[in-house]
This record gives C-alpha cells, structure tokens and sequence, in this order.
C-alpha cells in the first residue's frame, strides 16, 4: 500500500504517536537545558533533534551537553536573535524539534568553506544528501524533499552559497534561517558534528511521506519613492551614498528625522526593497556606520533602485497565511518558522508581542528569530519564511 494514500486509521495503525515533538528549556545552565530537552525528547523515536538557542549560552558547553544528551541522535541547530516555542516569542532559551524515523530521514552536512563553495561542491554535497536519506527512509515512503539551510548571520556569504546550492538542489524546495546573536550582531553560530561553528553553514535534507509546503510571506507594501545606489561598497555590504548624497543623511530625509535618530526600529518600520521581476525583496539596514554610510544585511550593488516600503498589520497578514496553510495541509503537524528579527522589533515597538507570541502558539509554529531568511536560493529581509508540515489526512 502507498502511505501516501493511506487512511487516517491505517496511518495510526502503523505510525504511532506524533510525526515531530517539541521541547524547551530555560535553564541557563547548559546541562540542565539539555537533560530538560532529552526528559521530553528521548522517549520518541527519535531520528533527528534540530535546535535553536540563545547565543548567551556558553557555547562550547552546550554543544557538549547536547552531544551527551542526545548520543546517537543527528542533532544540528544555530544561536538566534530569539526563540520561538510552544510560548511563542522567548529570549535566552534553547528550543528543539525531534523528528521521529516512521516519518522522516534526515541528513545534514557542514559547510566550512563559504567563500570557496562552488557548483560542483554544491552537486556533491547534495547527492551525499540525497543518498543518506533515501538509504535510511522507511519503504514506500516515497521520494518527497526539502531542504533547510542554516548560516552564520555575520558571513556575508549568504548570497552566494544559497544560489549556488539552490542551482544543485534543482527542484527540491528550500529555505532557512541566519543566526543571530540576540541582537547583539557580534559572533553568530551554527551547530553540526556536535560543536557550534563559527563562519559556516549547516545544510539539512528532509525526507518524509508527510504533505508539506515551503512558504515564505512579508507585510510590506510598495511606495513611490526611489533611491538609487550612487556608491556602495558591495564586498562590506555598505552604501555610501544614496542618489549622490551622503547615504544616512538621504535615507533620514526620507523618513523625516536626523541621522542621529536613526535606530534599528526605524529601520524595521521604513524598510526599502530591490524589486525584481513583480516582486519585491526587502533589504534591511543593519546600521548607521561613523562616516554616514549604512550597512545592509542583504548584498548591495552600485546602480541598483531601492523603493521605499510601508509596513501593513503585520499581524493581519500573518494570520492570513496561518489560515492559507491550515485550509491547503490541514491542521499542520509543524510549522517551522524562520522569522526576521526586524518584525520582531516592530511588534515590540507596537506592543503587540503578547498578541504574536498567543498566534503562533495556537498555530504550532517553532522556530527562531533570525538577521536574514533564504528562500530558493534567495537571500531575504524582514519575511517569515517556513515550512508547513501536514498529516496524511486530507484537510
């Protein structure tokens, strides 16, 4: 019998109890974090633990309590700009999935060199992948995939390596998420082979008989007004000048206020975009710099139009999208969020924290706050960008 046809009943007949469980510590002590995450995990049948943490941790000892906690259990993760939990919006915890073997063969592998990640590495990295998780995935459980990438948020490589690993991948769907560093944009990490690495990338494949959909979605809405990139420096990410004026003091001018004022929650409210094709990609602004230029997460090029965007209710649209993915999957078993840090600070700045963590929690999203989201090989600002995992029952 095909599972992918199963009924509800066959499929509880023969894949019982959960197809991903969830647990969460807030134990600032390593050990204690992680033995709390094996009480809730280690009673699965557990195939493969991904985590996010706070980059408060001391790293190295959580990466060994981890290692210990979960023995012989791939366990792969990245330090973030904050948590996502069965709570929903969290600051200095750690967050894991465990994914069952009945419903997922999962592989990942480390990329230790961004800046040298080329076509042919991308090829060959994704068959090991492949390979790894069809030689380990129950019978008949068909051949669906995707993929989720995880990459030092202070790389700067982003941009590269997702295109070229998204030209490899072919049409398996992907997305992921760059570590942050609750906020502090100083050391970001990622987690394979049971230690945190800085300057890396994480590649995770999923194989499973379960319905999902790769998704990602802004609340920006395009303006009128235009700036033009007159002088950047692209290997720093950073203009210089914005329509052949002082970058910072244009963009101010922009927003009505002075250099001076400008913070990261102006940033997140007034965000410009590149438009490519009908679309627009948002490119954030990390930050002012001491010589009036600004510093993006995102690549920037001489030439280049940038749109200025204005935000819509975030969460008005967020909940569209929750709506959209539980009528076209069902109840979701999971859905795995990567969420910009910027729409974080402007739910903060709106008071409506409380009011996201309730709508996420009700809808089963895990995940993290990030300083970049990836999706099909882009590089992307101030999104929520996920996959939806569904049941076999059809919604």
């Amino acid at each position: 019998m095909d599972l992918l046809c199963a009924t509800p009943a066959e499929w509880e007949s023969r894949h019982d109890g959960p197809a991903v469980r969830t647990a969460f510590s807030e134990h600032c002590d390593p050990a204690a974090a992680a033995c709390e995450l094996a009480e809730s995990l280690t009673p699965f049948d557990l195939g493969f633990v991904l985590f996010f943490c706070s980059a408060e941790y001391p790293l190295d000892a959580l990466g060994r309590a981890l290692s210990e906690a979960f023995p012989s259990v791939t366990t792969a993760g990245c330090t973030t700009a904050g948590e996502i939990t069965p709570k929903g919006y969290c600051r200095g915890g750690v967050v894991a999935l465990g994914f069952g073997h009945r419903n997922f063969s999962v592989a990942c592998e480390l990329i230790d060199d961004l800046a040298g990640f080329d076509l042919i590495q991308a090829q060959r990295l994704s068959g090991r992948l492949l390979e790894e998780c069809r030689r380990s995935a129950p019978p008949g459980t068909g051949r669906q995939h995707f993929v989720m990438t995880l990459l030092d948020g202070l790389s700067s490589s982003e941009e590269q390596v997702l295109a070229t690993l998204d030209t490899a991948l072919g049409s398996i769907p992907s997305f992921g998420g760059s570590a942050g560093d609750d906020n502090h944009l100083a050391h970001t990490h990622v987690f394979c082979d049971g230690r945190f690495h800085s300057g890396d990338a994480v590649v995770v494949m999923f194989h499973t008989c379960l319905p999902f959909e790769v998704f990602t979605t802004h609340h920006l809405r395009s303006q009128a007004m235009k700036l033009v990139v007159t002088r950047a420096d692209c290997e720093r990410r950073r203009v210089l000048e914005l329509n052949a004026a002082p970058a910072a003091e244009e963009y101010a001018r922009l927003v009505a206020t002075s250099p001076a004022a400008l913070t990261p929650e102006i940033f997140a409210r007034h965000p410009l975009a590149v438009r490519i094709g009908e679309q627009h990609y948002v490119r954030s602004i990390q930050g002012v710099n001491e010589d009036g230029s600004l510093s993006f997460y995102c690549a920037v090029e001489n030439g280049i139009v940038l749109t200025a965007m204005r935000p819509a209710p975030l969460l008005e649209e967020l909940e569209d999208v929750l709506a959209g993915l539980r009528q076209r999957l069902g109840e979701p078993a999971l859905i795995l969020g990567c969420d910009c840090f910027l729409r974080r600070l402007e739910l903060e700045s709106l008071d409506q924290v409380e009011e996201a963590s309730q709508l996420l929690g009700r809808a089963g999203v895990i995940g993290f706050n990030t300083y970049g989201e990836q999706y099909h090989g882009m590089h992307l600002n101030q999104t929520f960008t996920g996959v939806a995992i569904g049941s076999l029952s059809p919604p």
